[in-house]
């Protein structure tokens, strides 16, 4: 297959303020070759979503160590240098209820590194130990966005979203026992949440909070502190 035959969207970033993320997950390794490859000769920066670690030495072996690098915790081959991050664009700051939300968080907070955003990853916040969350509120205030990933029952991103004035976004994560349902708890827990305003993604869709976030930040000026 010819990279044409791939019609990667190299204008996306010029249209929309975001490079082309490549789902990685259903991609053989020949086609991801192939696609990383072209995206390195259109000078664009590379995100792949959703790729193993044997897959992602397999493509490493096959392109240039200058070209992309794998992070295991996003699961994510990415161009080997990122941008540094704009502060004038404020910072986002994305929240784990618990380690095993980690994957989804940190795809989140890859995909706005690649943009050149300023993250802040904080993990363990859950609500079954309100207090840890209670004693960074001072610290999230300074972000102008906040992602908040959660399975189980999903009520991180209500409490947040209760607690501090700025966008929260909620990704439900498929963990838990039993009636969370790969997700499907959290998700419909955000979605009838009773803090006002807030925005609900995709079950494990880091990526797709990540982009909700970077729009907020691209139509809008910065302020040094929310709610201040």
């Amino acid at each position: 297959m010819n990279p044409a035959d791939h019609q990667l969207d190299l204008q996306r970033r010029s249209r929309l303020g975001m490079v082309e993320a490549i789902w990685g997950e259903h991609k053989s390794i020949d086609q991801l070759v192939r696609i990383l490859e072209a995206l390195a000769v259109a000078d664009e920066l590379i995100l792949a979503t959703r790729i193993s670690a044997d897959k992602a030495a397999a493509v490493q072996a096959r392109l240039s160590q200058a070209t992309v690098r794998y992070d295991v915790d996003a699961r994510c081959l990415v161009s080997a240098s990122l941008p540094a991050a704009d502060r004038a664009l404020g910072a986002v700051a994305i929240l784990g209820a618990g380690s095993s939300d980690l994957p989804v968080a940190a795809e989140a907070r890859l995909s706005l590194q690649v943009h050149g955003i300023e993250t802040d990853l904080v993990i363990d916040v859950g609500v079954a130990g309100l207090h840890r969350l209670l004693g960074r509120l001072e610290q999230l205030r300074g972000a102008r966005v906040l992602i908040a990933c959660a399975g189980m029952e999903g009520a991180l991103p209500t409490v947040l979203a209760g607690l501090l004035p700025q966008p929260v976004i909620g990704v439900p994560v498929s963990v838990g026992y039993g009636v969370s349902a790969g997700g499907q708890a959290a998700l419909h827990g955000m979605l009838a949440s009773c803090a006002p305003g807030l925005t609900v993604v995709n079950i494990d869709n880091g990526y797709g909070a990540a982009m909700a976030a970077l729009r907020i930040l691209n139509n809008g000026p910065s302020t040094s502190a929310v709610g201040a």
